[in-house]
């Protein structure tokens, strides 16, 4: 079992799985990805979550070697999803004498996916309720639709102690050496970005306890610069830009509309964009593209026309960003079409119904290859967005 200390009597029990290929089947994870799972040991023990399917019997080891020998009084599901819950039939099996700990809609959802016996076994909590375990005391705080609508958090009183569930979580093992908000910021925006709104709810009641630690379902215990890591949260799920910067994001059929994209990029730059991010929808990361719309506070959208409507990828696209309620950016459009040039009238139709966007104009039409007058509008299109 990894060595990683939450406190004395809180332990670490989770794994890290780097054979997954996609977390959520559509999620590139290069570095992997951790499950986290904690115990706390007092007069009564508590298992905090479970891990996926993929793991269970290295995780089972872990919280093995954690108990010494000792039995499980309580097992708290913070959120049913797969990766967190997928053990609970074989904990609760192996532990047949110990309590459930969830909300009403926790045990709605626990035989849409198993078939254990839970009569007897149930402790329904709901905001604010506390489980004592001896020296050590669970405080409860439902999460609703963060991201989904059974989450709830716990706040560990004594050691001050908050199990963030998703929150706060990120892409990547814990053993993989990476950026902290890089990781986090793709993994916010992709899974829990269309709930703005219920994270600003959650952050608001917590701002009203005394955190030291972070215990996430992803990613690593945060211990220190506890403000950096709220403030990002803060930022996004206020929609906030986080940085000054433009993406161009293309979608090329021939190479023609990825061209113009790049020019665009160079006007930019020389004209003293503080930064440029080009993106390829056809071939890069399409959750790390999500990331940077979200990052950044300028976007420019470059499409070929194609079958009348717009180039798939980037139709994909748009779709993400209004899944995800992208909002409070400067928006401008470039197009491309050798007879028939449609892309920008449908981009703008869609980008049109996100919130508080601000168009900037001009368009840029191409018709098959750029010539100097799209140069020249591509020049004026910069003037408008710097």
């Amino acid at each position: 079992m990894k060595d990683i200390k939450v406190t004395d009597s809180v332990k670490y029990i989770g794994v890290d799985d780097h054979d997954i290929d996609l977390f959520e089947s559509q999620y590139v994870v290069p570095n992997g990805v951790s499950y986290n799972s904690y115990v706390i040991l007092d007069e009564k023990v508590a298992v905090m979550d479970t891990v996926d399917a993929r793991k269970t019997d290295e995780w089972l080891a872990n919280l093995e070697e954690a108990l010494d020998g000792r039995s499980v009084d309580y097992i708290v599901v913070s959120h049913m999803e797969p990766d967190h819950a997928a053990s609970l039939q074989v904990l609760a099996e192996k532990y047949p004498e110990a309590q459930v700990v969830g909300n009403v809609k926790t045990f709605n959802m626990i035989p849409q996916f198993f078939t254990f016996d839970l009569e007897g076994r149930k402790v329904v909590v709901k905001e604010g309720d506390t489980l004592s375990l001896g020296s050590h005391t669970l405080q409860f705080v439902m999460a609703p639709m963060v991201h989904w609508p059974e989450v709830m958090v716990a706040y560990e009183t004594s050691e001050k102690i908050l199990f963030s569930a998703d929150g706060f979580g990120k892409f990547g093992a814990l053993d993989a050496d990476e950026d902290w908000a890089c990781e986090a910021r793709r993994y916010y925006f992709n899974i829990c970005g269309k709930y703005g709104v219920q994270v600003q709810n959650l952050l608001k009641k917590a701002a009203g306890l005394d955190i030291e630690i972070i215990c996430p379902l992803h990613g690593p215990i945060l211990k220190e610069n506890l403000g950096y890591y709220i403030g990002l949260y803060d930022t996004w799920s206020k929609y906030e830009p986080e940085n000054e910067g433009i993406l161009i994001a293309y979608a090329s059929i021939h190479g023609n509309t990825a061209a113009a994209a790049k020019k665009l990029a160079e006007i930019l730059e020389a004209k003293g964009a503080p930064k440029v991010v080009v993106a390829d929808l056809s071939r890069d990361d399409m959750a790390e593209v999500i990331e940077d719309a979200f990052r950044y506070d300028r976007l420019v959208l470059a499409a070929a026309t194609y079958d009348a409507g717009i180039f798939p990828c980037m139709e994909d696209f748009l779709h993400h960003l209004k899944a995800k309620n992208y909002q409070k950016r400067k928006v401008a459009f470039m197009e491309n079409g050798s007879w028939a040039p449609m892309a920008a009238k449908i981009m703008k139709g869609i980008v049109e119904g996100f919130k508080n966007i601000e168009i900037v104009d001009p368009v840029v039409t191409i018709k098959s290859t750029m010539n100097d007058e799209n140069i020249k509008t591509m020049e004026e299109l910069a003037d408008n967005l710097l």
